[in-house]
């Protein structure tokens, strides 16, 4: 059945409108850009069309293969061209504000990121690792601040400063990747927790950071075709999930346009709750959501999506949710992770007892879905799902507004 968006949005709905814009540095990173960016910006320091595309496999390899952080260790590439680089661009990753390590070995980084107006405080994101004996897991962040204000999320209650770009995304995997020792001839640091199979100690992607994904659509886009492509990051589609909590228009698009895995923020299965939960099912209520869903494009057993379900004590945890979960993705190809919930400052939701998440668990699994509930991690360092937000907030839009006027009559 096909729904109609328009007509079925919410009246009075609005998301965070975004304070501020990104503003290119003088010299920008070559870091995120694509095969066809890279080609530009070699014609800007005058490579002819000729050369540029054995040049762009040059740049191409020492990024995203050797993931160095210096034109100078780019050794075959002429030292002329090395200096013309250097003079017009970097090669930089977002700064490392603070890095923290849980217990179980989560990694959370503060990574910070140059705002619209030089004089005010840098925006920050944070980047977490989460490693497990066969794979570890990146969770990176799309948006400074996030678009939504769903209830039971501590980065939704942050304003939405700015949307992150393709080479702000990308700089994140190259940060873990540097810090982890995760390129040619590194190694990881002394007592880190790391997959133990010898390969590869970043292995899968989550878009499941800072910001909801669908609302800056393009740069992520972008930035996992930089991550996929298989002869530079080498990340595999599928091992590669882009989460949302429901931003319809963009569902489809994100198979298509990237063919990526799909998971859904679901915590509902009445529109009711959901609407107190996620608001955005206000504009985008469940039945439209899971249409789309059906109908996302290479959507099979082998390749089903995720449904995200945190559960929430006494609200959304009950027998009677459980076979209502089961009925309302009847038909779809999904598995369904249960997410205990992780409590923050200020909150007023609770944890679902472990007997009633078993229970919840078991009816979801006698239905035939694999039903995981997910453990906790790096709980101790605010690093767990739903946690995240910037060690620091940024002043007010007024409070802004008030010192740039302050500065410009000094």
């Amino acid at each position: 059945m096909s729904i109609n968006l328009e007509a079925a949005v919410a009246p009075g709905f609005v998301e965070k409108a975004p304070l501020e814009r990104y503003v290119d540095p003088d010299r920008p990173s070559l870091v995120g850009l694509s095969r066809a960016e890279l080609a530009a910006a070699l014609g800007e320091v005058g490579v002819p069309p000729a050369q540029r595309k054995m040049r762009v496999q040059q740049l191409w390899h020492w990024l995203y293969v050797r993931g160095v952080t210096t034109f100078d260790a780019m050794t075959s590439v002429s030292k002329e061209l090395r200096a013309a680089l250097e003079n017009r661009f970097t090669v930089a990753r977002p700064d490392v504000a603070a890095e923290q390590v849980s217990v179980d070995g989560t990694r959370k980084w503060l990574l910070r990121l140059p705002g619209e107006n030089p004089s005010e405080r840098p925006h920050e994101v944070e980047c977490v690792y989460i490693p497990e004996t066969g794979r570890g897991t990146l969770c990176v962040s799309s948006q400074v601040g996030c678009t939504l204000n769903c209830t039971f999320c501590h980065t939704g209650t942050q304003r939405l400063v700015r949307n992150l770009t393709a080479g702000e995304i990308v700089g994140q995997i190259m940060v873990a990747r540097d810090r982890l020792g995760d390129w040619p001839g590194q190694r990881p640091p002394d007592a880190a927790v790391v997959p133990t199979d010898g390969g590869r100690l970043v292995t899968n992607i989550v878009m499941m950071g800072m910001g909801e994904p669908l609302y800056n659509f393009e740069a992520v886009r972008d930035a996992l075709l930089v991550v996929a492509d298989n002869e530079g990051i080498a990340i595999s589609r599928r091992k590669i999930t882009v989460s949302t909590s429901g931003v319809v228009p963009n569902i489809k698009r994100t198979g298509d346009e990237i063919g990526v895995m799909l998971a859904v923020s679901l915590h509902a299965v009445r529109d009711d709750l959901r609407d107190e939960l996620v608001p955005l099912n206000r504009k985008y209520p469940i039945e439209m959501l899971l249409d789309a869903c059906r109908n996302y494009p290479g959507l099979t057993n082998a390749r089903r999506i995720t449904f995200e379900y945190v559960m929430l004590k006494g609200i959304n945890d009950s027998l009677a949710d459980a076979k209502a979960l089961v009925r309302l993705l009847a038909g779809i190809p999904a598995k369904i992770n249960l997410i205990p919930f992780n409590p923050w400052p200020g909150t007023r939701y609770e944890c679902s007892d472990w007997e009633t998440i078993e229970k919840f668990s078991e009816v979801v699994f006698n239905a035939g879905y694999s039903a995981p509930v997910r453990t906790p991690r790096g709980r101790d360092i605010l690093a767990a799902c739903g946690q995240l937000k910037s060690a620091t907030e940024k002043l007010s839009a007024r409070e802004r507004m008030a010192l740039r006027a302050m500065a410009m009559t000094e």
